[in-house]
C-alpha cells in the first residue's frame, strides 16, 4: 500500500479520484491547495502526489517546485484540463515524473500511478544497496572471521547513521581508532572531517586549548586565536582516544559541550555553537576509574550512549590467519609476488598470546616481510620474542603428544596429506575462491589459510 498526496482545488474531482486511488489499495491524503500540501510533506512522508496545475493561490506549477526543494526524490503526477505542449515541457523541466490532460480514463490514471510508484521503489532499493555497498567498501580495513567481529561490524552499520555518542572500549592496539573510523566512513557526516585526539598525550593546558581553542593572550605563548578541535570538526567527527586519561577539570567542560552543543574558547567569555559528533575510546575499566573519582560519572553516561567492545586478539583466533594475510597484501607492492605463510608459522602465530594485539601482529608481519628471503615466510623470520615463545598452546591448537613416536609421526604425516589433496581438489572446483572453498568446507577462512598456507592467495 503506496502513500498518495492529492492536490485538487476543485471538491468534486478531489473526491472521486480520492475514491478510485483508495480502490486500488493506496492510502490518499487529500489537500485542497498548494499550501495545504506544502505543510504535509514538511511533516508526513508520501511516495506519490498528484496535483492539478490550475489552483486559486499556489498554483501546480509552484507547488512542484517547492515541493521538490522538500523531497527531491518523491515523483510528481500533474493533472489539468488546459494542456499544453509548453506546459508539458515546463513541469518535466521542473522535476515532474509525468503529465496527464483532464479528462483522461482511469485505466491512464492507474497505469501512471504504477509506473510512478515502481519508479520510487526502484530508486529506493538502488539508494539501498548503494549505501550497503559503500559500508561494506569502508569496513574493508575490519577483519571479522570471528563472531566476535562479526558483532563489532553489526554494530557499527547500525549505529553508524544516526548522530549517537559511542564509546569503543578493548585492549591498546585491537583497534579502536579503526572501528571509529568505520563509523564516521559510515555515517551521513563521512565528506566532513574524522579529526582524532589522543588525550593521553597532551599536558592539561595544551589538551583544552587543543580542543576548545583560544583566544590571543589566554596564556603564555598565546599570540593568536585559535579554533579548537570541535569548531574545526564542524559537521564531522572527534574521536577522543584514551578519554580515561583526560583530566578532570577538561571533563566538566567536555560534559557541557556533549549538553549544550557550544564550546568557549580559553581567555574567552562568548560561546560558538558546535555541531560535531563524539566518538572515545579507553583501554581502562571507565567504571574503576569513577570508583577512584578520576572519571566523572554523569560524562560516562553521556559517552557511553552505545558501547562497542573488541575482544582482545588472544581471544578470537579465527581472526589471527586472516589479518596476517590481509597485513601481507597490504604491504607488499603491486606486480610483486605475496609471500605466504608456512604451516609452522600460521600454527605459532594462532597459539600465541598476542598481549599487544592487533598492532603487535601488524608489526610481526612487516618484520617477517622486512627479513623473509624466500616466497615462503619462516619461523626464523619472525621477531625473536615471538619465534621463541613456548609452541605449546592452551587452547589446544598444538598437539606435541605423538612426538618421538616414529609410527604415529608417520600416519599423522599421511593423513595430512591427504587432508591437503582433498582440500585442494575443492579449491580448484571453487574456482581458486578461498572463502568459497571454505565455505563448502564447513570450516573456518582462517583454518583454510592454516591447512594450505602454500596455495596461492586470490
Amino acid at each position: 500500500m503506496a502513500k498518495l498526496l492529492l492536490v485538487e482545488n476543485e471538491p468534486a474531482t478531489l473526491g472521486l479520484l480520492t475514491t478510485l486511488l483508495k480502490a486500488e489499495n493506496h492510502e490518499v491524503t487529500p489537500a485542497k491547495g498548494g499550501e495545504d500540501a506544502l505543510t504535509l510533506l514538511e511533516t508526513r512522508s508520501f511516495d506519490l502526489m498528484l496535483t492539478d496545475i490550475r489552483m486559486s493561490g499556489m498554483d501546480g506549477m509552484q507547488l512542484l517546485d517547492k515541493a521538490k526543494k522538500i523531497v527531491p526524490d518523491m515523483p510528481v503526477i500533474m493533472l489539468t484540463a488546459f494542456g499544453t505542449v509548453s506546459t508539458a515541457v515546463e513541469a518535466l523541466k521542473l522535476g515532474a515524473f509525468d503529465y496527464l490532460t483532464k479528462p483522461f480514463k482511469v485505466d491512464e490514471l492507474m497505469t501512471t500511478v504504477r509506473r510512478a510508484l515502481e519508479y520510487n521503489r526502484a530508486m529506493q532499493e538502488n539508494a539501498s544497496m548503494k549505501a550497503e555497498l559503500e559500508t561494506r567498501y569502508r569496513m574493508e580495513n575490519i577483519v571479522a572471521e570471528s563472531e566476535s567481529m562479526q558483532k563489532v561490524c553489526e554494530m557499527i552499520r547500525r549505529v553508524a547513521p544516526t548522530d549517537a555518542t559511542v564509546l569503543i572500549s578493548g585492549e591498546s592496539g585491537t583497534g579502536k581508532e579503526v572501528v571509529a573510523k568505520a563509523i564516521h566512513a559510515c555515517s551521513m557526516r563521512k565528506d566532513k572531517l574524522f579529526l582524532p585526539v589522543n588525550c593521553a598525550a597532551l599536558p592539561e593546558p595544551l589538551l583544552e586549548s587543543e580542543m576548545f581553542g583560544h583566544v590571543k593572550g589566554a596564556f603564555t605563548g598565546a599570540d593568536s586565536h585559535k579554533a579548537g578541535l570541535f569548531e574545526a570538526a564542524e559537521g564531522g567527527t572527534i574521536f577522543l582516544d584514551e578519554i580515561g586519561s583526560m583530566p578532570i577539570a577538561i571533563q566538566s567542560k567536555l560534559l557541557r559541550v556533549l549538553q549544550e552543543r557550544e564550546v568557549r574558547r580559553l581567555g574567552s567569555n562568548d560561546h560558538v555553537s558546535v555541531d560535531a559528533r563524539v566518538l572515545a575510546a579507553s583501554n581502562e575499566d571507565l567504571r574503576k576509574r569513577i570508583d577512584e573519582g578520576q572519571f566523572r560519572e554523569d560524562l560516562f553516561y553521556r559517552l557511553s550512549v552505545i558501547t562497542i567492545d573488541i575482544e582482545p586478539l588472544r581471544d578470537r583466533p579465527k581472526d589471527i590467519l586472516p589479518i596476517a594475510y590481509a597485513i601481507i597484501r597490504k604491504e607488499t607492492p603491486e606486480g610483486k609476488q605475496r609471500p605466504k605463510l608456512s604451516a609452522e608459522v600460521g600454527e605459532l602465530l594462532e597459539t600465541y598470546d598476542w598481549p599487544g594485539n592487533v598492532r603487535q601482529l601488524e608489526n610481526c608481519i612487516k618484520h617477517a616481510l622486512t627479513f623473509a628471503s624466500s616466497d615462503v615466510i619462516s619461523v626464523d623470520d619472525l621477531p625473536p620474542q615471538i619465534a621463541n615463545a613456548p609452541r605449546a598452546s592452551k587452547r589446544g591448537l598444538l598437539n606435541r603428544a605423538d612426538e618421538g613416536m616414529g609410527k604415529a609421526a608417520s600416519l599423522k604425516a599421511f593423513l595430512r596429506e591427504q587432508e591437503k589433496k582433498y582440500l585442494r581438489q575443492v579449491l580448484e572446483r571453487s574456482g581458486g575462491d578461498k572463502e568459497a572453498a571454505a565455505e563448502k568446507l564447513n570450516i573456518s577462512l582462517a583454518t583454510l589459510y592454516r591447512k594450505l598456507p602454500d596455495e596461492d592467495d586470490e
